[in-house]
């Protein structure tokens, strides 16, 4: 099985008396950008929770290059993911919170400022992420995902806060890694943000229920 493959299986959550996952299955194939499209409240980000190993599933399995995230080693190096682009420390640079997340996973200075320069920070890296605006915190947000030069990415409603110019270059750059060959999952509750970037569409409807693929 290719390192760069998520395979979605049955997955089935819940939150109390609310079914938030119900047998949620699909696959993301290296080389490919699927959208992961469903309205606010369909599963989307519990979904990538649980691939991640945030959440536990209460049946099904979620598995990256055929293992369960909880096994893999120097995770970043296999998955790099946003999820929240506002988990900051607002006091600390963006280069700081950058290099702390390189150090936990043994990558270097030198790498840190290769993402930055990928995701156009460069002549922001030394400012305070609290005076970021959104859509800047998504670009060190991707910044970070990209550390570990992982085959496999996975993207919670990236374009978020972007301006037109921002959507114009994030969508450039996610051809340009699945053109690398990585998988991507990118989610998005409104159609349009994907229908001219993604290969793969995975819809959703509420509680976390897949309605149906496309290519």
């Amino acid at each position: 099985m290719s390192e760069a493959t998520i395979e979605v299986s049955g997955l089935r959550k819940r939150f109390g008396a609310t079914l938030a996952l119900d047998e949620m299955s699909f696959t993301v194939r290296p080389g490919q950008i699927t959208g992961f499209v469903g309205p606010n409240g369909a599963g989307k980000s519990t979904t990538m929770r649980v691939i991640l190993g945030l959440d536990a599933a209460d049946a099904g399995a979620a598995l990256i290059g055929g293992q369960p995230y909880r096994s893999l080693r120097h995770p970043l190096s296999h998955v790099g993911a946003l999820l929240d682009a506002a988990a900051l420390q607002p006091s600390g640079t963006a280069r700081n919170h950058l290099l702390w997340l390189a150090h936990s996973q043994g990558l270097t200075a030198r790498r840190v400022d290769e993402v930055i320069g990928q995701v156009g920070l460069e002549s922001a890296a030394r400012r305070k992420a609290g005076g970021y605006s959104l859509g800047m915190r998504q670009r060190l947000g991707i910044a970070a995902a990209m550390l570990g030069d992982p085959p496999v990415l996975m993207l919670d409603e990236p374009v978020n806060g972007m301006d037109p110019e921002g959507i114009v270059w994030m969508r450039g750059f996610l051809r340009s890694l699945a053109a690398q060959g990585r998988a991507l999952l990118v989610s998005s509750h409104l159609m349009s943000e994907l229908q001219d970037t993604a290969d793969h569409l995975v819809v959703v409807a509420g509680q976390g229920h897949r309605r149906h693929q496309r290519r």
